[in-house]
Order: C-alpha cells, then structure tokens, then sequence
C-alpha cells in the first residue's frame, strides 16, 4: 500500500499535471512538468550561460568549491523538461555536492530525436573541459531518462577518446528503449509519475525508427567498459526500478537520497 507522501504527490500529479492517457497531448504534457516545477531555495544562485550552442544554467548553492562541477541532464522521458523543472533538485545536489551544478537545455525529441541528445550532452561534457576542468573533478548526474543520457555520454565521450570524470550518479535511468522489463508492468499502477501510459510513445518519439537496442539509445545494451564508478538510485515503487529525488521538498527520502548523492561524489572527488 502506498503511503501517505506517495498518496499526496499523486493526488498532486492529477491536479496540477495531467494524468496518462492517450489523449493527452505532448504539449499538454511539457505544460503540465512545467506546472510542477519547484521553486530553487532564494539562496541558490543562478547564471545563464551558453553552452555548445545551448542555453544552460550555472545552479550553485552557497559553499560549493571552485573548481569542481556536475553536469547534470534533466529528465522527461527525451520529450519534456527544461532547466526550470529540474532547478529545485540541482540546487540541491550543488549543496549536498558542495559544487556547481551546469544544467543544460538539451535538445528533445520529436523535434529533434536521437541522437541529438547524446550529441548535446557529449559537446556539453566537452565544454566543461574546454573550460579548464580538470576531469577528476567532474562529475556527471541526470534522472529518468537524463540518467540513461548519463550513461550514454559516457559511452560515446569514452568512444571519442575524451578522459572520464571522476564518478556520475544515473537516478532512476531509463536505460532501455525496448520498455521490455517486467517493472514496466509489476509497478505500472504503484508508480507515481511515469506509470505505463506514454512511455512506449515518448520512445517512439525519441528513437524515431533507429533500433531500441542501439546502446547509445539503450546503454543496457552497451559496454560499460572504462567508465567512472556510477552510483545508481532506483525506487521501489518505479517502472524504472519517477524520480523521488525531484520531489525533495515533499519526500523526506528524497532529502535523504540528495544527500547521499553529494556525500558519494565528495568521496570520489578526494580519492581522484
């Protein structure tokens, strides 16, 4: 039985969002992740930047270390999303992290489908580097489907010969296209935020005819080979086994995943 924090965050979901259906639009769903949208603390500090071309967000919270960064890739499934509804949550992690957070505006489909995503967060990577980055002191973090974009830019920035960051945190990553695994059907109902109804869709939007099992599509299907330690956090009650984390000011789990977040990339950055 869900509790009474998961009851309330749906309870909001359906009023202030939109609940799944075929019928609802995508338009209607990039509206209704927008209406959801966190305000970042007062204290958190905000910074427009361009980055490879696309607008982009400096989020740093007070304290955070010269020096060190966290690219971080939003998620909504590669349709919906922006810095806004994600500037909450990497405020956050820039405080747990003690670093700056770079949120970048990446390209979404069906405007722009794969792989204008991996491209955008490869260049993105790169353009930290550009800036003098040391790459041991790094790191990069995403949720849903910006978590299977984590593991994608690392595969492609690995395959392109760039250097590794230090760690990356995939939260909840939708790392495989083909929608295949039982969680998609076990935790359909229990799931809060994604649920089944139009993940298959927003797929189909993102891949646009390339094969699901493409691992820069589906880094389940990649070698992971080289890359950085990854910290993975999965929910129990997910499709993914969206994304608590984001909901940090309701779900004191999410609080307590935020900090772990910062604690896990602090040690990895002592240790490069």
């Amino acid at each position: 039985m869900a509790g009474p924090e998961i009851v309330k965050l749906k309870r909001i979901l359906r009023e202030k969002a939109l609940p799944p259906g075929a019928n609802v639009t995508l338009a209607q769903r990039r509206g209704g992740m927008e209406k959801i949208a966190f305000k970042a603390a007062d204290h958190i500090g905000v910074e427009n930047v361009t980055v490879a071309g696309r607008a982009a967000e400096w989020v740093k919270a007070p304290g955070s270390q010269t020096g060190r960064a966290i690219l971080y890739l939003h998620g909504g499934g590669y349709v919906m999303g922006s810095p806004n509804t994600h500037r909450s949550l990497a405020g956050e992690i820039s405080r747990a992290a003690q670093a700056a957070v770079l949120l970048v505006d990446y390209r979404l489909a069906p405007e722009h489908p794969f792989p204008a995503a991996v491209e955008d967060g490869v260049a993105s990577y790169r353009w930290l580097l550009g800036q003098g980055f040391a790459p041991r002191s790094l790191a990069v973090a995403g949720d849903s489907a910006g978590g299977g974009l984590v593991v994608a830019t690392l595969v492609s920035a690995r395959d392109q010969g760039l250097p590794m960051p230090a760690a990356a945190v995939p939260i909840s990553p939708w790392s495989d296209m083909t929608c295949s695994n039982d969680s998609y059907q076990t935790r359909a109902e229990a799931d809060p935020l994604v649920g089944s109804g139009g993940i298959g869709d927003m797929a189909r939007l993102y891949l646009h005819g390339t094969d699901p099992k493409d691992p820069l599509a589906s880094p389940n299907f990649a070698s992971l080979r080289s890359l950085p330690p990854l910290l993975i956090h999965v929910g129990r009650d997910e499709v993914l086994l969206d994304v608590w984390h984001a909901f940090h000011p309701m779900l004191p789990e999410g609080k307590q995943a935020i900090t772990r977040v910062g604690e896990f990339l602090q040690e990895k950055w002592a240790a490069a």
